[in-house]
């Protein structure tokens, strides 16, 4: 693992620790997209907003809670970082580990369900879940947005995630994803 790495990492646990104690809980992961789902308007019972919780739920069953190494059903940034070593080490895994809890984050934020993340609902969903400032989020957009469209689409999105947790290009405009890290 890179020091790139170690930065993106703590970056994200920083918005993944939804309640500031220092741990990810499985309440923590829940709470990312009650977050977002609340924020979007959505109800809980609607189909996206359960594929997410379920998503979530997978997300924390699959990835996060192997992290917990001491047993106490809480992970560390410590924790975390280790566990991130070990699993997310082969972008080829990524439709199993990342891609469906992206999958509906992306029909989340494409408010109006046209198959493109604009800049708005973009900042939205950063802001909401990742505690993003909006001038990061602006910046962010603009560099992850390839092809000039002023949308992401869901192949852009998904080469992002792809970037930010596997990645080790410095100047990849994926590490930004969940706020600025310094270098």
């Amino acid at each position: 693992m890179t020091a790139l790495q170690d930065l993106k990492y703590g970056q994200w646990f920083k918005g993944a620790d939804v309640d500031g104690d220092g741990f990810i809980i499985q309440q923590d992961v829940r709470m990312m997209s009650e977050r977002y789902i609340a924020a979007r308007g959505t109800t809980p019972d609607s189909g996206t907003a359960r594929r997410l919780t379920e998503g979530m739920d997978g997300f924390w069953t699959n990835v996060i809670a192997p992290m917990d190494q001491d047993g106490d059903g809480k992970v560390d940034l410590r924790e975390m970082t280790d566990g991130f070593k070990r699993v997310l080490t082969d972008p080829a895994l990524y439709p199993e580990q990342i891609a469906p809890v992206t999958n509906c984050f992306f029909d989340l934020v494409d408010l109006n369900a046209d198959g493109k993340i604009d800049q708005a609902e973009f900042q939205q969903m950063f802001d909401c879940v990742a505690a993003v400032p909006g001038d990061d989020c602006a910046a962010v957009f603009g560099a992850l947005d390839r092809d000039g469209s002023g949308a992401l689409d869901r192949a852009e999105f998904h080469q992002a995630l792809t970037e930010f947790f596997y990645g080790n290009d410095p100047h990849a405009p994926a590490n930004h994803l969940f706020g600025r890290i310094a270098y």
